[in-house]
């Protein structure tokens, strides 16, 4: 899906030393500039057009990157990072990229004093590692099992998102859905959002209505009108086979010169069937669900064996019921032991939701895996909630592989700033210029935090730097009226782990840049 061409002039001639510095930076400003607005409470949403007509409203930065089309190769380097951040901690996509963007700015002019780029990457190198220890400075331990903690740390994710209204729902539903798919055993710990749940958008019904269902739920009806739509503590065998005649391999020819042999071929057709089906029922199981086909003939004797029947389940739906029922997934029939019988699952129903039939495998047992089920007004909203959504389950599972927070709001930014621009002091020769430079590009979290909302950005810089020169690093910016607030009463804090990546993420990719010093095109010129 192609969306706003952004073309960064990366002219296809050769670029070399100084000119291909200089043009990377601006290609990487100009990148930053275009979700700069996209940061903080008061976030304006961007439209985005593919060339089917369909539009893609959101104020998630790696959403909006996603979708642009960039012809500069630094440009695409740098929409990189975003996905890099998204991949590894789920928030902190925008952070990411207007940083970056600001330490290239910020150390443009030293590049153009024809200061050695290497020079530039060790101050660089040296003022990251110094950032990190900052951070951890300043960061304060969280319990994971207050349930108050945890929704007012997942209010900070969804905060400056669109589902903003209804953010006590949304982080119930987070922390609900991560503490589900959560397993522990010793020290081995695993929390696998992205396989074990799954989002499954409604439109209709109000976004109140959403839930976290204790199991599955299926965009499918049973096969046969007549099976039941209703068991409790169904017996659940799940398989990846076809219930069907079974062909011949490749290319089978059979000639029939009598008539008798071909009512024969149709009678072992139906007898190979049935005998399949009798294999199932000998486990006398309520549901089968299958990756595959069911015939009508198999229809036909599952229904008289009192067995519902799903088909043509996805691969993914059906490792997740796997997990929810304690079923195993089994390959051939013939195999079916009756320790791959699920029953776990306490309720199998089928629903009529609008138009469609959803098919619900509820009330488990230690599910371990779970589906989201989010109702909205349109598609467009459905969408945007998820993806939103996505980011505070993100949030809600860093904290629980570490717990410790950071101070929100511009907050850890402001105190790496002033703290960085305390040591630049002591730093001797000329990579104090680029140390120095790192602190100020700090700055550029809470700037643009105040700008969103209209503030007064010199003025309230001011009085933050005062606060945080006075030691006092809690203190960051109200997003909603651009004021200076203790994040410990205004209550913004956000995992450690997001900000550090934020943070390595930016400057790794702001020394890679620098570092390159020829542009050549491998696509030769059109004569």
């Amino acid at each position: 899906m192609q969306a706003p061409v952004v073309y960064l002039n990366a002219n296809t001639e050769r670029q070399s030393g100084r000119q291909a510095q200089v043009s990377n930076i601006t290609a990487a400003k100009a990148v930053a500039d275009i979700i700069r607005t996209c940061l903080g409470p008061k976030a304006m949403l961007k439209m985005l057009l593919d060339p089917m007509g369909g539009i893609v409203l959101t104020n998630d930065g790696h959403a909006i990157l996603r979708e642009i089309d960039v012809s500069h190769p630094a440009a695409k380097s740098m929409i990189e990072l975003s996905r890099t951040q998204d991949e590894e901690v789920g928030d902190g996509t925008t952070t990411v990229i207007i940083l970056a963007g600001e330490i290239l700015a910020q150390t443009f002019p030293y590049i153009e004093k024809n200061l050695h780029p290497v020079v530039i990457i060790q101050a660089l190198k040296q003022a990251l590692s110094d950032a990190l220890e900052i951070i951890h400075s300043v960061s304060v331990p969280v319990d994971i099992e207050n349930d108050e903690a945890m929704t007012k740390l997942i209010k900070a994710s969804i905060g400056t998102k669109y589902v903003n209204k209804w953010s006590e729902k949304m982080c119930q539903l987070a922390l609900q859905a991560v503490r589900t798919v959560k397993v522990e055993q010793g020290d081995y710990k695993e929390i696998d959002i992205k396989r074990y749940v799954r989002v499954e958008k409604i439109p209709g019904g109000e976004v109140t209505d959403s839930e976290v269902l204790d199991g599955i739920l299926l965009n499918k009806d049973v096969t046969h009108p007549k099976m039941k739509r209703h068991i409790e503590n169904p017996r659940v065998i799940l398989l990846d086979c076809p219930l069907e005649y079974k062909k011949g391999e490749s290319q089978t020819n059979i000639e029939i010169t009598k008539e008798e042999d071909w009512n024969r071929i149709l009678q072992i057709e139906e007898e190979q069937v049935k005998l399949i089906c009798e294999q199932l029922l000998e486990f006398k199981p309520d549901v089968v669900i299958t990756e595959k086909g069911v015939s009508d003939l198999a229809q036909h004797y599952l229904l008289k064996g009192g067995v519902t029947a799903l088909r043509r389940v996805k691969k993914s739906d059906n490792n997740r019921i796997a997990r929810a029922t304690g079923a195993t997934i089994v390959n051939r029939i013939e195999d079916l032991k009756e320790s791959d019988v699920g029953i776990n699952c306490g309720l199998f129903k089928v629903e009529l939701i609008g138009d469609e039939y959803y098919t619900y495998l509820v009330k488990c047992k230690q599910p371990q895996s779970c589906s989201v089920l989010l109702r909205g007004a349109s598609k467009d909203i459905l969408n945007e909630i998820d993806r939103n959504l996505v980011d505070a389950m993100s949030v809600a599972r860093n904290v629980m592989f570490e717990a410790s927070l950071s101070p929100g709001g511009g907050a850890t930014e402001m105190a790496v700033s002033v703290k960085l621009a305390e040591k630049a002091k002591s730093i001797e020769g000329v990579a104090q210029w680029p140390y120095q430079a790192v602190a100020d590009a700090f700055e550029v979290i809470p700037r643009t935090l105040v700008q969103n909302c209209g503030g007064n950005a010199i003025r309230i810089l001011s009085q933050l730097r005062a606060k945080h020169a006075e030691g006092q690093h809690t203190f960051g910016i109200d997003g909603e009226n651009g004021k200076v607030v203790d994040m410990n009463e205004y209550g913004i804090w956000e995992p450690e782990v997001i900000k550090q990546q934020s943070i390595k993420t930016a400057v790794e990719s702001a020394c890679l840049l620098l570092r390159v010093d020829d542009i050549v095109s491998g696509v030769r010129q059109q004569q």
